[in-house]
């Protein structure tokens, strides 16, 4: 198993462009399974869980051909069903959560499909109510087969368009619900539908293909169901929780650095958060620079009480940067309340932070409370493993501002979701082996 060596203190200049969307990426290479034309993607992140699925999709029968870095052609004319039985298949889409997208369009175009329970971030209970509800409502069956832990969904007399209200506003339980409609008969109306930039790509990408979809951007959209898809040429929008990563990064190394290209109109409150946290930036055209900062101090509500940082859908703030904001903290002045509302488990990698010194109360699985020391005691260094892939990248922060040499395991996690980040960060003037 692989490790980073990090050697902290040192900051960085210069820089860097963020990687292509891994969580549109996912759901985009989902939906080109429904044509059997071309169809290329261009700026897909070379990590783990892209690699992964586009193997899963190779398996099946696409034809996947690199044309350049990052740019791909994908062709799924010629799909062999019988895979899906597979225990190599549902072995491959265990490990991955992205594969439970591909019930969607290969239910729309074949009426059946197969996965085994996804696995991914261990950050507690991520149901998958709504993407099955969804799909019965379209008329589809649905199995659970306890002794291989698989789901089987199958609609032998095609998929309906119907109305349905959300039980929650899931970004992977809209995507595979709106790749399924776009093939059934008749309107199918999806409220309380979650509204991501990723999920507006999505929408472009199938309409793009022929698709008829209204109401983008927004929690109702309206779906006209199309016999068949055609082709289409997609570009993935800047991964905005990289972004965020690199800003979080260049506040807790003190750091002078440029971000390129980060579609900044796209990136909703996430700039505006770290600003709460006293980080200073300025939009340069489409890059955000960042300043080097000694000292930041965490703003107060009007009223003079500590802040409160929480996640929410979109447009409020993506949880997966709690992570990320909660070690920047860590090193500031002031204190903050950080509220994970979404799930349960994902704040338990802060005793490794308190090991290393930081000031941080859990005050219960999804409220910590982070009194931050102001850079007067850096962070020790320590021996810790990523146990996902936010809380990897958060942990790498950390090493990186320590006063001497963590090691970080289980890197597989950050790789994950980071396009060789280490060799990205030497490059700025970091000091981080592979191991």
């Amino acid at each position: 198993m692989a490790s980073f060596i990090v050697e902290g203190g040192h900051s960085l200049h210069g820089s860097i462009t963020p990687q292509g969307a891994k969580n549109e990426a996912l759901q985009l290479l989902c939906a080109l399974l429904l044509t059997e034309e071309e169809v290329c993607i261009n700026n897909l992140p070379d990590i783990l869980d892209v690699n992964n699925l586009i193997s899963l999709l190779g398996d099946l029968g696409v034809s996947v051909s690199r044309r350049a870095k990052g740019c791909y052609s994908f062709q799924a004319k010629d799909i062999n069903l019988d895979v899906l039985r597979s225990d190599e298949f549902l072995t491959k889409t265990s490990a991955l959560r992205g594969s439970v997208m591909l019930l969607g369009p290969l239910l729309a175009r074949f009426g059946f499909a197969m996965i085994a329970k996804p696995g991914g971030d261990k950050i507690g209970r991520r149901r998958l109510d709504t993407h099955f509800i969804g799909i019965q409502k379209l008329g589809a069956t649905f199995e659970y087969d306890s002794a291989r832990h698989c789901y089987m969904v199958e609609s032998k007399n095609g998929l309906k368009g119907c109305y349905m209200l959300l039980d929650e506003a899931s970004v992977t339980g809209t995507a595979n619900v709106l790749m399924a409609a776009v093939l059934a008969k008749g309107e199918t109306i999806i409220y309380n539908a979650a509204c991501e930039p990723y999920i507006q790509q999505l929408c472009r990408m199938l309409n793009q293909m022929g698709a008829k979809i209204s109401g983008v951007g927004s929690n109702l959209l309206r779906i006209q169901g199309v016999e068949k898809l055609s082709g289409c040429n997609m570009t993935l929008l800047p991964d905005m929780i990289e972004v965020g990563s690199f800003i979080g990064m260049a506040a807790m190394t003190a750091s002078e650095l440029t971000i390129k290209n980060v579609a900044y109109d796209e990136l909703g409150i996430i700039p505006h958060s770290f600003e709460r946290l006293g980080i200073k930036m300025e939009r340069r055209g489409d890059d955000l620079y960042i300043p080097q900062q000694d000292h930041y101090e965490i703003e107060n509500f009007i009223d003079g009480s500590i802040m409160n940082i929480s996640d929410a859908p979109w447009p409020g703030l993506t949880p997966d940067l709690l992570s990320v904001m909660l070690v920047v903290a860590t090193q500031a002045k002031g204190c903050v309340l950080i509220h994970q509302k979404m799930f349960e488990s994902r704040l338990f990698f802060v005793d490794k932070l308190i090991d290393m010194g930081a000031q941080i109360i859990l005050c219960d699985p999804h409220r910590a409370t982070v009194i931050g020391l102001d850079k007067q005691h850096r962070l020790r260094p320590a021996a810790m493993s990523s146990p996902d892939i936010r809380a990897g990248i958060a942990l790498l922060i950390a090493a990186m501002s320590a006063n001497g040499t963590s090691r970080i395991s289980n890197i597989d996690q950050i790789d994950r979701g980071y396009e060789h980040i280490d060799q990205r960060l030497n490059e700025l003037g970091a000091h981080i082996t592979r191991v």
